[in-house]
């Protein structure tokens, strides 16, 4: 059945919740997880010559992004080896978060993947745009969506 799981996850309560979904079917499956955490990259955007402080200040956010990160997937590990589920993590920097996550699934070889989903309906979510609705239109791979 599945044996790789991939949890996207942005800090929130409910990717909270994604991950205790994935953390019990994995359990069930005796399958791994692995929870991605995805800085959005404004550095891309840049190439016009920015001010020293500005560029200063986008240092200083990346560096709270990172910390931020890094305790997203601490908790999300403690979480995993309570449950007894093998479990890893990694972050990275992308522009498009749904990009990164897609190419992180081709490139782990993960055969589902469990994400939150907000909910947002009609006018909120055309206009807000959806992750969830971006990797279900970009990937292959199967995916679980948690709702609210």
């Amino acid at each position: 059945m599945y044996a790789d799981l991939l949890v996207p996850h942005d800090g929130s309560a409910l990717s909270d919740s994604a991950l205790a979904h994935a953390l019990d079917l994995a359990h069930a499956l005796r399958a791994r997880v692995r929870v991605l955490h995805v800085i959005t990259d404004f550095a891309s955007d840049a190439g016009f010559g920015q001010p020293e402080l500005a560029e200063t200040a986008r240092e200083a956010c990346q560096q709270r992004a990172i910390m931020e990160a890094e305790q997203i997937l601490a908790r999300a590990r403690a979480r995993a080896t309570e449950r007894g589920v093998p479990a890893d993590s990694r972050y990275l920097f992308a522009v498009d978060p749904h990009q990164a996550i897609v190419e992180e699934v081709a490139r782990l070889g993960c055969d589902l993947i469990v994400m939150a989903s907000h909910g947002r309906r009609g006018i909120d979510a055309l206009l807000l745009g959806s992750e969830t609705r971006k990797v279900l239109t970009h990937c292959r791979t199967p995916v679980l969506v948690v709702r609210p």
